[in-house]
C-alpha cells in the first residue's frame, strides 16, 4: 500500500496540467494565473516604457541644448569621445569667457524651462597646472616641477550681474600659462521641469543637471580637447499645483492596475513556493522508500527531477516584479525617482516571464526538442567557452598593446574586446583592415598576420566546433525520442505503474486543455 501510494503521487506529480485535470479534475490554477500574469506584466512594462521614453528624450535633448548653449563653435556633432577642440590661446580664452557669459544671461538665451539651482549656487572654475618652471623647446631644455596645484574661483549669478563682474573676470586667475596648464574645469548646476509629460497625462518631473566642461591640455600637443558631461538627477517637485482632473484620474487608474499586478504575482509566488515544498517532501518520501526497500541511495540525477527549475524562475520573476511594481507606484506618485533600478527589475522580470512560456511549449514533443537540446549542450558549451575564452583574451591583450597606438579600435581593452567580437560575427571586417595606420611597416605586417589568424581561427575552427557541440546534442536528443531515453531508477520505479486509475471520462474539459 505504501509503495502504491508513492507511485500514484509520483505519477501525478510528473503530469502536465491537462493530464492532472483529466486524472483528478484538478483545475490548472497556476497555468491560468501565469497566462494572466504574462498579459498584465507586459502591459505594465509597456506603460512604464512609454513613460521612461519621455525621461530619456528629455535628458538627451537637454544635453544637446547645453552643448549648443555653452560650447563656443559647437558644430552639433561630437568629434570623438570629446565634444570639440581648440588650437590657439585666443580660442581658449574666448571659449572660457563664452561659458561665463552664457551662464550669466541664461534666462535670456535659453529656450527651455531652466533656472539656477538656488541663490547660493554659481559657477565654479578650477585650473590644474604644474608648479612653476621653465621650458625651452628650441634648446631641448626643460625645468619643471611635476607636482600639481589646483586653484579655483566661484562666481555667483548675482555677482556676474553686478558691476564687480569685470574686476573678477580680469583677475590674475585667468592669466593662463599654457606650457604648464593641465586642465580647466568649469562646473555648474541647473534646474529644469519636464512639461511634456503633461501631454501624456502624467505628472511633471523636476530635474537637476550637474554640468561639467573640461578643457583638457594633458597632452600639451597644441590641441585642447573640450569635454562636456551632464549628470541628470530626477528630483521630487516640492511645490506644484496642476489644474486638471484627467491627470489625477489617469494616475489613480495606473496605480490600481499596478496593485493588481502585485496581487497576481504574490498569488503566483505562493502557488509556486507551495509546489516546490510539496516536491521536496515527495522527494524525501521517495529517497527514504528507495533506501528502505532496495538498500541503496537514489542517484543525483533522479533527485534533480523533483526540483522544477521553471518554478524557481517564476519565483525570481515574481519577486522582481513585486519590487519593481512598488518602485513604479512610488515613481508614479512622485515619491521616488529611481528609474534605472525600476527599469532593471521590470525588464528582467518580463524577460523571465516570457522565457517561462517555453515550459508550456515543452508539453509538445516538437517544441520540447529545443529545451532538451539546450539542457544537454549547456555543460559542454560552457567548458568549450572557457577554453576559447583563453585564446580570445590572449588576442585581446596582444591587439591592445601592439595595435593600440595605430588603430582607434584598439585604443583600450574594452574597445578591443568589442572589435574582436564584431569580427567573429563577420561585422566591419574591411574597415578594421583599412583603418590601420601605415606609419610603421613592421606593425602593419603584424596587424595583417594578427587579423588573418584571428578571423581564420575563430570563424573557421572555433565557431564550427561550437556549432558541432550543439548539433551533436540535438542528434542525441532526436535518437532518444525515437528509441527511448535512458532509464533511471525513478523511471524504472514508475514503469510498472499503469495510469488506469487516472483515466476518466474526458467531459466538460476546460477550453485551455482542449487547445
Amino acid at each position: 500500500l505504501k509503495e502504491a501510494s508513492l507511485k500514484e503521487d509520483l505519477k501525478f506529480y510528473f503530469m502536465n496540467p491537462c493530464e492532472k485535470y483529466r486524472a483528478r479534475r484538478q483545475v490548472p490554477w497556476k497555468l491560468a494565473l501565469q497566462i494572466l500574469k504574462i498579459l498584465m506584466v507586459t502591459t505594465q512594462l509597456v506603460f512604464f516604457g512609454l513613460s521612461n521614453q519621455l525621461v530619456v528624450s528629455f535628458k538627451e535633448e537637454n544635453t544637446v541644448a547645453f552643448k549648443h548653449l555653452f560650447l563656443k563653435g559647437y558644430s552639433g556633432v561630437d568629434e570623438d569621445d570629446y565634444s570639440c577642440s581648440i588650437y590657439t590661446q585666443q580660442d581658449a580664452y574666448d571659449s572660457i569667457f563664452y561659458v561665463i557669459n552664457q551662464y550669466r544671461q541664461l534666462k535670456n538665451v535659453s529656450l527651455g524651462t531652466l533656472g539656477y539651482e538656488h541663490e547660493g549656487s554659481g559657477l565654479k572654475i578650477c585650473k590644474q597646472q604644474y608648479k612653476k618652471g621653465t621650458m625651452l623647446p628650441s634648446n631641448d631644455s626643460l625645468d619643471i616641477d611635476v607636482s600639481t596645484e589646483t586653484e579655483c574661483i566661484f562666481l555667483k549669478p548675482e555677482l556676474l550681474a553686478g558691476k564687480k563682474a569685470e574686476l573678477k573676470l580680469n583677475s590674475s586667475f585667468f592669466n593662463l600659462e599654457f606650457y604648464r596648464l593641465i586642465e580647466v574645469e568649469i562646473s555648474f548646476k541647473l534646474k529644469g521641469i519636464a512639461l511634456q509629460t503633461i501631454h501624456a497625462r502624467e505628472l511633471p518631473d523636476c530635474y537637476a543637471f550637474q554640468n561639467t566642461i573640461t578643457f583638457n591640455n594633458r597632452a600639451h600637443s597644441g590641441k585642447i580637447k573640450i569635454y562636456f558631461d551632464s549628470d541628470t538627477d530626477i528630483q521630487e517637485c516640492k511645490d506644484w499645483h496642476i489644474v486638471s482632473s484627467v491627470l489625477q484620474k489617469n494616475t489613480q487608474y495606473i496605480l490600481v492596475f499596478d496593485g493588481f499586478v502585485i496581487l497576481s504575482c504574490f498569488a503566483s509566488l505562493i502557488l509556486c513556493t507551495r509546489s516546490i515544498i510539496l516536491a521536496m517532501k515527495l522527494q524525501k518520501r521517495f529517497v527514504n522508500f528507495f533506501l528502505e526497500k532496495y538498500k541503496r541511495h537514489v542517484c543525483h540525477a533522479d533527485r534533480l527531477e523533483f526540483i522544477n527549475g521553471w518554478y524557481v524562475l517564476v519565483i525570481i520573476s515574481d519577486v522582481m516584479t513585486i519590487i519593481g511594481s512598488i518602485l513604479k507606484m512610488e515613481i508614479k506618485a512622485k515619491n521616488l525617482t529611481s528609474y534605472d533600478v525600476c527599469s532593471i527589475l521590470l525588464g528582467t522580470s518580463t524577460l523571465f516571464v516570457w522565457v517561462g512560456v517555453i515550459r508550456y511549449l515543452g508539453y509538445f514533443q516538437t517544441y520540447n526538442v529545443l529545451i532538451l537540446t539546450m539542457q544537454a549542450s549547456l555543460p559542454k558549451v560552457l567548458r568549450f567557452c572557457c577554453c576559447a575564452g583563453m585564446i580570445y583574451l590572449g588576442y585581446t591583450f596582444c591587439g591592445w598593446i601592439v595595435l593600440g597606438p595605430y588603430h582607434e579600435k584598439f585604443e583600450d581593452l574594452n574597445t578591443v574586446a568589442e572589435c574582436l567580437f564584431s569580427l567573429v560575427n563577420g561585422d566591419d571586417m574591411f574597415a578594421t583592415f583599412a583603418q590601420i595606420q601605415q606609419k610603421s611597416m613592421l606593425v602593419w605586417m603584424f596587424s595583417r598576420l594578427y587579423l588573418y589568424s584571428f578571423i581564420s581561427l575563430f570563424i573557421y575552427m572555433i565557431l564550427s566546433l561550437f556549432i558541432a557541440l550543439i548539433t551533436d546534442s540535438y542528434d542525441t536528443i532526436k535518437k532518444y525520442q525515437q528509441n527511448g531515453f535512458p532509464v533511471t531508477d525513478l523511471h524504472e520505479f514508475l514503469q510498472d505503474h499503469g495510469s488506469a486509475g487516472y483515466r476518466k471520462e474526458q467531459t466538460s474539459m476546460p477550453l485551455v486543455c482542449c487547445c
